[in-house]
């Protein structure tokens, strides 16, 4: 008998947008290289690889968020303790709003994520670079 989910990542994604800040794609352009902002990148290595990055954003992996921002364990990453504003992205915006809303519920603030990911940022002509594997588009 196959497994019966009864909480579908549509609407956790739905719940975690009612609860967190939503900056839309444009407006978050102005965001790349400020000092009281930090950009992270929540996708895979792969993605990266293939489709770029925003430049200056902290890169940390889906899987890792909740122990790089609690201070109290071993792989904590001292830029989640700095008085910054943290938006985090992925490529469309789904692992995003999940990742702020639970940065937000850890305590971290404040917190939002980029309206349509890393794909409506290139999209709608955001700065990016590709890794030192590929080239810019």
């Amino acid at each position: 008998m196959p497994q019966k989910i009864t909480l579908g990542h549509k609407q956790m994604v739905d719940e975690a947008m009612k609860e967190i800040e939503t900056i839309p794609t444009k407006d978050a352009f102005a965001l790349v290289g400020r000092d009281d902002t930090v950009l992270v990148d929540i996708r895979d290595i792969r993605e990266i690889r293939r489709d770029g990055r925003i430049p200056g954003a902290f890169h940390c992996t889906r899987g890792m968020l909740e122990f790089w921002i609690d201070p109290d364990s071993p792989y904590h990453k001292p830029i989640f303790a700095e008085d910054k504003k943290f938006v985090f992205f992925c490529a469309g915006a789904f692992r995003s709003a999940l990742a702020a809303q639970t940065a937000q519920r850890m305590g971290l603030k404040p917190v939002a994520h980029i309206e349509g990911g890393f794909s409506k940022w290139k999209k709608e002509g955001g700065p990016f670079e590709m890794d030192e594997r590929g080239e810019k588009k």
